[in-house]
């Protein structure tokens, strides 16, 4: 009996009928939304709370959509993952800089500024030296690949995105490093906590003076700002449409400059996206230092991390799972890059006898960021959870900068 072809047309049909309506960007903007409330809704429930306390949420947030996108419910290419990455990522930067107070952090002394300063060169310089051990079990453009661990390493996940952006690393290409970042990163972040409960032992190894963070707790719980942010939805409403004219005055001030004599003469060193991501940056700095950082405490942070987690749902949408088969070699190199700021960090802590919270804080304040770096700092001492905050931010301002000359010295290896 012949087929009947109009039973497979009446199935293609509505295949091709499904496919656009799951393609259309409002079903991709609500799609990402339900993801992201489900995960959010999921660290409030009593049985599935625990599960965050050992895998993050970031890890959910990229994913899940990437999960959903095989099953055929999110498209592996849309106009919504596009415009995100490019305004969205430029809010976020500015909001989640914004929160900077270059007061408070000089007051931190001399050597906690020395300490988180080799953290964050410790991190840059072990990148390149990393690829040129491990690149010949690597594929030949690893180092574009890197830009995720160079971001997230030195500043955040914010940077991460952003170097990934301004390299134009593929979904499926870093898909490999943000399973690396999340096995090293939180193992290292396990060692500092035990660490923690046993200081006294590593700071007469370290010869450190333990009077120094006795009276940074003093300061510090008097003058570190307070970051209480108002939940009212006026607030995230003012701090939204702030963000974006940002993002869009950076978009419009970078594709200006790359046109002009002076911004032709550095196209392939930094493109339209890189410079994007620093006016981005620079211009959070510059607001951090007028009334626009009022905003803080209104909750500028908590909407550039909502941000964040969109625009990491954008990109675990994209991504496609087989590229995991890479993720050996690079977990080799992520040992050794971690292995080298270990070092590093200890031997200039040695060097400056500086106790082991100022090594534990700035390292996981560049490694694990705003979100993890409070947890160690309060390990020990609940008082001085505030210091991991502001050495956060202040990671969040550097990474993007010193990301982007990390990748570059990773280029010439």
């Amino acid at each position: 009996m012949p087929p009947d072809l109009s039973l497979h047309h009446a199935i293609l049909a509505e295949a091709t009928r499904a496919f656009i309506v799951f393609s259309h960007p409002l079903c991709v903007v609500a799609m990402l939304a339900a993801i992201l409330a489900i995960v959010g809704m999921l660290q409030r429930v009593r049985f599935s709370a625990p599960l965050f306390r050992f895998v993050p949420a970031l890890v959910f947030y990229y994913f899940l959509p990437t999960v959903v996108s095989m099953a055929g419910l999110l498209p592996r290419e849309s106009p919504v993952y596009g415009w995100v990455k490019t305004y969205i990522l430029a809010a976020s930067l500015c909001l989640l800089t914004l929160a900077l107070d270059l007061r408070a952090i000089i007051r931190l002394g001399r050597t906690a500024l020395a300490v988180f300063a080799a953290s964050c060169l410790s991190i840059m310089i072990g990148g390149p030296i990393s690829l040129a051990i491990w690149k010949s079990s690597l594929p030949p453009d690893a180092w574009k690949a890197m830009a995720w661990l160079a971001g997230s390493w030195i500043g955040g996940a914010a940077n991460a995105v952003a170097l990934t952006s301004s390299f134009h690393v593929s979904d499926e290409a870093a898909a490999p490093l943000i399973v690396v970042d999340v096995i090293i990163a939180y193992a290292w972040m396990a060692v500092l906590l035990i660490l923690a409960a046993r200081h006294k032992r590593v700071d007469r190894w370290l010869r450190a003076d333990p009077a120094k963070v006795a009276s940074l707790e003093t300061r510090v719980t008097r003058e570190t700002p307070s970051r209480d942010a108002s939940r009212r939805w006026a607030w995230f409403t003012v701090i939204t449409v702030f963000g974006l004219i940002v993002a869009i005055a950076s978009a419009a001030a970078a594709s200006a400059w790359v046109r002009s004599s002076p911004g032709r003469m550095l196209v392939g060193f930094l493109d339209v996206a890189a410079w994007r991501v620093i006016l981005a940056t620079t211009l959070g700095v510059l607001l951090s230092l007028t009334p626009a950082r009022e905003l803080e405490s209104r909750g500028a942070s908590r909407v550039g991390m909502a941000m964040l987690y969109l625009l990491v749902a954008c990109i675990g949408a994209g991504a496609d799972l087989s590229t995991l088969r890479h993720a050996g070699g690079y977990l080799a190199l992520g040992a050794t890059w971690m292995l080298i700021h270990i070092v590093i960090l200890f031997a200039v802590g040695r060097l400056l006898k500086a106790p082991f919270f100022f090594l534990a804080v700035s390292s996981q304040s560049n490694i694990g960021g705003p979100v993890s770096a409070p947890i160690v700092a309060a390990a020990f001492n609940p008082a001085l959870a505030p210091v991991g905050v502001l050495l956060a931010i202040a990671g969040y301002v550097v990474g993007t900068y010193l990301g982007l000359l990390c990748i570059h010295l990773c280029r010439l290896v």
